[in-house]
């Protein structure tokens, strides 16, 4: 028998004992329709839709799919349905325990089923980033002649972890992570269809919030803890599964922080404050409170890159390449790894030295644009490179500092208005203490003599 095939028996099993399955498995969809989530993938036309037979005046489906995003957002769901739509085979091999003997074996499987019965199998490769180079070039022959369809999931980046000739014969489509209104859905679906809980049970309103905010758009995780949590209420004849059951089943409190309200405000000011303050353990601690009520990764952050600039500026000049790269690594691996790479970025913003100075000076030079201290640029400075421009004065007398010994020309370069200005006053705080030797040197060359207008010190804005 092949590995992992889903067979007319197994699943008169699944219909007769349906509590032999987990829930998550109970409640998959059976249809495109029943599919929560990824709208963008299922729009009519689209490649999915095809797939499974609709708008068959059209062009056919591809022959080879893969799907990329975070775990439990309904790549195994996706292969299934087709499966199911299309009446072909399913079989589903795991990357982490099959070999390239088990992929000849189903598809010299889809061949003989093709050719002898007519059904057409659906290959569903999970985990296929795990395959090495030479189990991927296994699955060539099989797409190339569509022997199977093949339908493979990844939560890796598929332009660096599936070869090439593979890749440009699949189509590649991205899973979103599940928004908290799809988890609702499918939460409401499972204490209600006969399939899931059969309304044996209602969820409080506190329970349900606290489900929805350590799925983290993972709707597997979200049914299993319901399951969990359903089991523990009947086990003690209740009727309704209360946010102390959740708790206790699921082993994680629940955390008082509301994505839209004030606390996601408040801890996310408390994290930016600490890490200002140097204080690098209050900065982990309400780190940790926001990954664990779920807060979406990303704005954490954009929060780490806007402090690296707004707090630490020049004083450490590594601080906002490592905020912007934590971002992208966050982007790539989502969580739970994510976590890893933002206590990274934070306990090396709280610990570099701290400066507001570049905060400040653009700070004073807005507020003198706002208050009409603009004029025009000095003619010297002005674009000279279009027919007429020389008539007009413009460029003429420019010094190119290249030319210059030292490469400082002294010349006018702000307008008139805010001639003698200076906003940028740097502290003598870690690597900005350089700019503080050199920047007084040049403006004495520059004959730039007035005083400083934007004062740097330990305050920025809140």
């Amino acid at each position: 028998m092949e590995p992992d095939l889903f067979t007319a028996a197994a699943e008169d099993r699944q219909e007769k004992d349906p509590s032999a399955s987990p829930l998550a498995v109970r409640m998959r969809p059976r249809t495109v329709d029943e599919v929560v989530g990824q709208q963008h993938l299922l729009k009519p036309g689209s490649p999915l839709r095809r797939l499974v037979g609709e708008g068959s005046g059209g062009p056919a489906g591809p022959s080879s799919v893969i799907l990329w995003g975070p775990p439990g957002t309904g790549k195994t769901t996706l292969a299934y349905v087709v499966s199911k739509a299309t009446n072909k085979r399913f079989v589903e091999l795991s990357a982490i325990t099959a070999g390239v003997k088990e992929v000849r074996a189903v598809i010299e499987g889809a061949r003989r089923a093709t050719g002898g019965y007519g059904k057409e199998t659906v290959l569903f490769l999970d985990e296929i980033h795990r395959f090495s180079k030479a189990q991927q070039d296994s699955l060539l022959p099989a797409v190339e002649n569509r022997w199977v369809t093949l339908i493979a999931a990844t939560t890796e980046n598929p332009y660096f972890s599936i070869i090439s000739p593979l890749l440009s014969r699949s189509l590649l489509l991205t899973l979103e992570p599940l928004t908290d209104d799809d988890l609702l859905a499918l939460i409401t679906r499972a204490l209600s269809d006969e399939r899931g809980l059969g309304g044996a049970v209602t969820l409080a309103e506190d329970a349900q919030a606290h489900l929805l905010r350590i799925a983290g758009g993972d709707a597997r995780r979200a049914l299993t803890a319901l399951e969990a949590a359903a089991g523990a209420a009947l086990a003690t004849h209740e009727q309704e599964i209360s946010l102390q059951t959740v708790e206790s089943t699921v082993d994680r409190a629940a955390v008082k922080y509301d994505r839209d309200g004030d606390q996601h405000y408040d801890v996310a000011s408390a994290l930016i404050k600490s890490i200002r303050g140097s204080d690098v353990d209050a900065a982990l601690h309400y780190l940790a409170r926001m990954i664990e009520a779920g807060e979406d990764p990303r704005f954490i952050a954009r929060r780490l890159m806007i402090s690296a600039s707004e707090d630490i500026g020049l004083a450490d000049l590594t601080a906002l390449p490592t905020a912007v790269a934590a971002a992208q690594a966050v982007a790539m691996i989502g969580f739970p790894e994510a976590a890893l790479t933002l206590s990274h970025a934070t306990i090396a913003l709280a610990l570099a030295p701290k400066s507001n100075a570049a905060t400040l000076a653009i700070g004073a030079a807005q507020e003198d644009v706002r208050k009409g201290l603009a004029g025009p640029v000095p003619a010297h400075l002005r674009d000279g490179h279009y027919k007429g421009a020389a008539k007009l004065g413009h460029a003429q007398g420019y010094v190119y500092p290249h030319d210059v010994p030292g490469g400082i020309a002294a010349q006018q370069y702000a307008p008139d208005a805010v001639r003698d200005k200076r906003y940028y006053t740097p502290t003598r705080y870690g690597a900005e203490a350089r700019y503080a030797d050199v920047v007084d040197r040049v403006r004495e060359r520059l004959g730039r003599t007035g005083s400083a207008d934007g004062a740097a010190g330990d305050k920025g804005p809140a």
